[in-house]
């Protein structure tokens, strides 16, 4: 939008706005923009000229790939460390793992995140420091999935321990080992389904975070996802694709919490979502 003297070109700015609506009262923009969210129309990108829409779903779908996998990583480890030091309980093994889960919880991702990227992509050069590759190289997921599935799985891990720990003082614990039933069994069908239903909340949670990106952990590994799509959008500002991108999250948000509570009553049979409830 420059002349050839340097300056802005007047008239260049002037049907930049008009066909972006921007010359409009800003009561009207914003109930067209309303209208048109509500189709799946967030306008154009001021940037790059195309649909806000469709940028962010792809930026979604690399997201997804970087969430599966961290969620993946998070619930491999929470779900067998959080029994197992339920059941160790006040053991040194209880306390190693109580231990690694406030190293979880206490280390900043982004610290996390460079501390990983000098040791396995510096000094042993296992892994790339970031990038995105083609979108399907796992080479690229791996560090920016452990440093988000390690942050999640340590607050998963405690709140398994916390909810295990309450249930196996529960009499019908007691009555299925009364009855001779292995301890594995006692643990897997009696126990662990039966404290799933404070752990699915903290799983919702994390979910939800992972779907939305994590602006930090994308834009330090070059991630080309939500998050880092929102960073980039602030600083060119591009308005359109930060409101599109905010109304994206929003909904997914939404959709994972209504998903938990669906998931609450497969845990729990006792809860009902009816009038008689």
């Amino acid at each position: 939008m420059t002349s050839p003297s340097g300056g802005y070109d007047e008239a260049a700015v002037e049907a930049f706005r008009i066909a972006h609506g921007l010359d409009q009262p800003f009561y009207i923009q914003y109930l067209n923009w309303i209208k048109g969210a509500a189709v799946g129309d967030f306008g154009y990108s001021y940037m790059s000229e195309q649909p806000v829409f469709e940028t962010v779903l792809n930026a979604f779908k690399n997201t997804l790939k970087l969430s599966v996998l961290a969620l993946a990583i998070a619930l491999v480890i929470a779900i067998p460390l959080g029994i197992v030091s339920a059941l160790k309980h006040n053991t040194i093994v209880d306390d190693a793992c109580r231990f690694g889960a406030l190293l979880g919880v206490s280390i900043p991702n982004f610290w996390q995140a460079y501390l990983m990227i000098i040791f396995f992509s510096v000094i042993i050069h296992w892994l790339p420091a970031s990038g995105f590759g083609h979108g399907t190289d796992i080479s690229y997921m791996i560090l920016p999935a452990v440093v988000l599935g390690t942050g999640s799985a340590a607050v998963m891990m405690r709140m398994i321990r916390s909810s295990m720990l309450d249930v196996m003082g529960k009499e019908y614990i007691q009555t299925a080992r009364g009855k001779g039933l292995s301890e594995k069994i006692v643990v897997i069908r009696h126990a662990l389904k039966n404290a799933l239903v404070p752990v699915i909340t903290v799983v919702g949670l994390s979910t939800g975070f992972l779907l939305n990106g994590s602006v930090v952990v994308e834009t330090i590994f070059g991630w080309s996802g939500i998050g880092n799509l929102v960073v980039d959008s602030i600083l060119s500002h591009d308005y359109m694709m930060v409101q599109g991108s905010v109304l994206f999250v929003a909904v997914i948000f939404l959709l994972v919490n209504f998903f938990v509570d669906l998931v609450y009553v497969w845990a729990n049979p006792e809860i009902r979502y009816d009038k008689t409830s």
